[in-house]
């Protein structure tokens, strides 16, 4: 017996979340027998690694493809499962088990945090088709697919702080990034920012830029609540104003209570293009890509997620 999909191919970075995924598989593949579901385990070694795995895996003949860990393994494998703005196997089914330092796309459907039970989800024939954005930034020599969210400015900034600090072995769990935020704040300047969103022009002066394709980041913070996976735009947030403004609006952004906000323009577009005064580095589900000028945009309904 296996999936009606086929046989799975579990992606897993065993390094991932100081070693949480590594000491997570063996749980995940009692449920996975007891579930009479056909896998076999590819073990990452290096970045880029996930990507690879997958690209082999559905020029193979296989097409689940489930990635154990948090949101950088996930944007890895749906980097491996897209080329040239085409899936590489139409049919092919992204699973998740979230078993890293954290995995904010699950959120956003549902899916549960513990790795049994999200093991759980891998049986039977449930998915939910969804759109994935891309991003060509200075510094990135290729296109990137993002399936959850992008920021240019400051959210990124922190993000490369954030990294900064796992490294260092700092034991902050799901804090990281909130500490990372005021790490990072205090020598973060706006600047001008011009965006085209659909042939539609417009300027700011400002510190930071989402661009969110599901609703959550940086552990649990429900940035973007009106997202929509499904609904062939990009909602983008555009943080102006002052940035004392943060000490306010960061605790309810955790329940995705900040919008409507005088200081954080809305929009919705399926491209997008920012140019920023002073260069502002861009990252996509938690990977720092590089920096502006960036473009963004979307491809409708081109990965079938496992729920």
């Amino acid at each position: 017996m296996t999936s009606p999909f086929g046989p799975l191919v579990i992606i897993a970075n065993p390094r991932a979340g100081r070693g949480r995924v590594d000491a997570a598989l063996p749980r995940v593949e009692r449920v996975l027998r007891d579930q009479g579901l056909d896998y076999r385990i590819v073990r990452t070694t290096h970045p880029g690694h996930a990507t690879e795995a997958a690209r082999q895996a559905l020029l193979g003949g296989e097409r689940f493809l489930v990635a154990a860990g948090g949101d950088g393994t996930v944007h890895e494998v749906v980097n491996g499962m897209l080329a040239d703005g085409q899936p590489v196997v139409p049919d092919a089914v992204l699973g998740v088990v979230a078993a890293g330092s954290g995995c904010d796309l699950i959120k956003s459907f549902g899916l549960p945090a513990d790795a049994g039970q999200a093991a759980g989800h891998l049986a039977g024939d449930r998915v939910r088709t969804i759109d994935v954005g891309y991003v060509t930034c200075a510094g990135q020599d290729q296109r990137r697919y993002f399936v959850n969210i992008a920021q240019a400015g400051l959210g990124a900034a922190v993000v490369a702080r954030t990294a900064g600090l796992t490294r260092t072995g700092k034991l902050l769990g799901g804090a990281k990034y909130a500490v990372g935020f005021w790490l990072t704040l205090p020598r973060f300047r706006p600047v001008p920012v011009r965006l085209d969103a659909d042939g539609h022009a417009y300027s700011w002066r400002a510190f930071n830029v989402v661009v969110a394709n599901c609703r959550f980041y940086g552990g649990g913070m429900q940035i973007s609540p009106r997202s929509d996976p499904c609904d062939r735009l990009l909602d983008v947030l555009v943080m102006t104003g002052s940035k004392s403004n943060s000490f306010t609006t960061l605790p309810k952004v955790y329940k995705g209570a900040h919008l409507p906000h005088r200081h954080i323009a809305e929009l919705r577009a399926g491209q997008l293009v920012i140019d920023t005064g002073t260069p502002f580095p861009v990252e996509a589900d938690g990977e720092i890509l590089g920096s502006t000028p960036a473009s963004f945009g979307l491809i409708p309904a081109v990965i079938n997620l496992k729920i």
